[in-house]
């Protein structure tokens, strides 16, 4: 079942567990995300990045993504990763998204605040949920920053724009690490304390289990999955034999791969049985 943003982060909040959110791109990846959700009974959250929307790509995948989640016996958020700007965010609110996230943190926390604000009200007369960022999350590639969103940044941010979800840096990055990244652990709980609103951590891939936990434990509500999904399709891609032509029994594989991969990220954020 479709639903928007805020209600599926609500009982990850008030339970103390995280919604896995996936970045998909295809039928197939949209598929082993849905099969795993509903195996597990696991409400779950599949993004599409904003080039998606802004180069044309959404107009064909959020069909696939809209049939999936109201064909769905879980609830099911379609959110918009990082949307890099209104007509990113317009583009995905006219393909069907339930929740937009707008990503200004590379402006002056008063651009990032006055433009999160302008989403978040033309959003709520449609009851979709935005989340925003605080800290600007960066690629893992140029290396992990450790100027991590402090908690009253998080404070007056969340107090001027009302999101109903709040990415904060505190030690992760997107791609593969060189290392494993250190959590600022203690930070995520004391914005917690200080925000009560969701929370999210970006660049979940290849984020130690541990961590992972901890920061559930800390108050984060959804984490993100992106890098490592890709991984598992096309490693699967790539073993499967080429003498197989037809495409639909080509992708079994692929498809079980991003299953699998699905499914362990649902035991290990705790989601496993909430619906």
């Amino acid at each position: 079942m479709l639903v928007n943003l805020q209600t599926i982060l609500k009982d990850a909040y008030e339970k103390g567990y995280a919604v896995p959110a996936f970045n998909v791109y295809n039928m197939e990846t949209v598929k082993g995300v849905i099969e795993a959700a509903e195996e597990k009974r696991s409400p779950v959250i599949m993004q599409f990045y904003s080039r998606l929307a802004t180069t044309g790509v959404s107009d064909y995948l959020l069909p696939v993504m809209l049939a999936a989640a109201n064909k769905a016996t879980v609830p099911v958020c379609i959110h918009l990763d990082h949307g890099s700007g209104f007509p990113a965010a317009a583009i995905a609110v006219r393909n069907g998204a339930s929740g937009i996230m707008v990503d200004f943190s590379t402006l002056p926390l008063e651009e990032n605040i006055a433009n999160t604000e302008k989403a978040v009200k033309l959003c709520a007369a449609l009851g979709i949920g935005v989340e925003g960022e605080i800290g600007h999350i960066g690629s893992a590639a140029e290396g992990v920053s450790e100027d991590y969103t402090t908690v009253e940044e998080a404070t007056e941010f969340v107090k001027r724009t009302g999101v109903s979800a709040l990415a904060i840096m505190v030690g992760t990055a997107h791609g593969r690490y060189k290392k494993a990244p250190k959590l600022a652990i203690e930070r995520i709980r004391e914005i917690r304390n200080a925000v009560k609103t969701p929370l999210v951590l970006h660049g979940g891939s290849g984020v130690p289990d541990d961590l992972i936990k901890a920061a559930i434990n800390a108050g984060i509500c959804k984490i993100n999955f992106g890098t490592d999904l890709c991984y598992s399709f096309l490693d699967a891609v790539f073993a499967v034999d080429r003498k197989i032509y037809a495409i639909d029994l080509f992708m079994k594989e692929p498809i079980e791969a991003v299953k699998k991969f699905a499914l362990g990220k649902i035991e290990l954020l705790g989601s496993e049985g909430r619906v």
